[in-house]
């Protein structure tokens, strides 16, 4: 038999499950949201830098080279960036259900 204790305690500590996982997938999100606001800040910041090169580029052969230059490593810091992106939601995966592989 199941008594009026039981139920209230089970119901708190249901909703004190559910707060944690909320704050969890919120605390995850924005760490993702924050780390694209960052690599679209710094990836614009280069891009910008690159063409202030080309602009000054004194032949056909520097304007090469530096774009050259600019899209391998803009290649470059593109992967690595979806890399950690895919690690962090990995992550997120692993840590929002984890509660319900549990059954925590």
């Amino acid at each position: 038999m199941v008594n009026n204790m039981d139920v209230q305690k089970l119901s708190q500590e249901s909703l004190d499950r559910a707060m944690r996982w909320f704050g969890d997938w919120n605390k995850n999100w924005q760490a993702i949201a924050n780390e694209i606001s960052d690599y679209s800040k710094r990836s614009f910041e280069q891009s910008t830098k690159a063409f202030e090169k080309l602009l000054s580029a004194k032949s056909m052969e520097q304007a090469i080279e530096i774009q050259t230059d600019y899209a391998r490593r803009a290649c470059e810091d593109y992967l690595q960036e979806m890399t950690k992106l895919g690690n962090m939601y990995a992550n997120f995966a692993k840590e929002v259900y984890k509660p319900l592989d549990t059954g925590n």
